[in-house]
């Protein structure tokens, strides 16, 4: 039987997370692969999530299915779920791991037609290096740094430098990570700088995201957009959304037109909660790309 063609497959646990917001309580459906199928999807991507979680959980899916998105769901004894507490400001909220479905391996990632993969794992362990070894065999291979250097100690977050970056980001066409990975990653505070030195490590295209905006490093030079949201209410998987629409629209488009778009759709999605359930051309008129 012949394997359907996606544009972007995304591998990483959709998850049953909770925020507590100033007192307020609300649950919610979350995970790069949950944020970033809803964004690639609709700016007119063939999009395919393979996640893990218990079999009690399958109703998180529905949301991707109504909007079209191929879901290969593994079996899992639980379902990653995160708790998210924000007290002062959205970018220094406490979060802690509640509990964490199982990993990935290489047998999981089918047959993907040579489509852009996107591991965005979201804590080390959930997926390897066979998983990238995997993924590099069935076509070019994105991966979101938090994945393998968010560690969950004792329920809480930290970061640790990746001792296997060597081996594998030479393997990695596109690279994301925010300005704390980066950080860590390349031992430099400065995004460009750090984007330069993930690059020199390998990784074809650097993606990085901050509070302000997002840069993307081909080797040649720093392209740069900013978010212009007009409200933060939607600030949740942030990240997720604007690598998954720059990774498909760089398909077709420049590395500056797919930073422009990119950070203009998520601008829009920061402005509602949830996931981009905007249009493409709402994200093309933002950035200044329609007309």
């Amino acid at each position: 039987m012949h394997t359907p063609r996606y544009d972007l497959v995304l591998v990483g646990h959709v998850t049953n997370d909770t925020l507590v917001d100033h007192g307020v309580f609300t649950r919610f459906t979350g995970g790069g692969a949950y944020f970033g199928a809803f964004a690639a999807r609709h700016l007119g991507a063939r999009v395919l999530v393979v996640t893990k979680l218990a079999s009690a959980d399958h109703p998180l899916l529905d949301g991707l299915k109504r909007e079209g998105i191929g879901v290969l769901a593994l079996p899992s004894p639980t379902t990653t779920s995160i708790e998210n507490v924000i007290e002062t400001d959205v970018d220094h909220r406490k979060v802690r791991l509640v509990s964490q479905g199982a990993p990935f391996h290489a047998s999981d990632l089918p047959d993907t037609g040579g489509a852009v993969c996107n591991l965005t794992a979201l804590f080390r362990g959930e997926i390897d290096g066979g998983m990238i070894d995997a993924a590099k065999q069935k076509g070019p291979v994105a991966l979101d740094l938090q994945g393998v250097l968010r560690c969950s100690e004792g329920g809480t977050f930290a970061f640790r430098d990746w001792d296997e970056k060597g081996r594998y980001l030479p393997l990695v066409s596109f690279l994301k990570a925010d300005s704390l990975e980066s950080e860590v990653m390349a031992g430099t505070p400065d995004r460009e700088e750090a984007a330069r030195i993930l690059h020199g490590l390998g990784a074809r295209e650097v993606v990085i995201t901050h509070s302000s905006g997002v840069i993307a490093y081909d080797g040649s030079r720093v392209h740069r957009a900013p978010f212009t949201p007009r409200n933060l209410s939607g600030r949740t998987g942030r990240g997720d959304t604007c690598f998954a629409s720059y990774l498909f629209w760089r398909q077709g488009h420049g590395i500056e037109e797919s930073v422009r778009l990119a950070a203009a759709l998520t601008s829009l999605k920061m402005e509602t909660p949830g996931p981009y359930r905007g249009t493409a051309e709402q994200a093309l008129e933002r950035a200044g790309l329609s007309g």
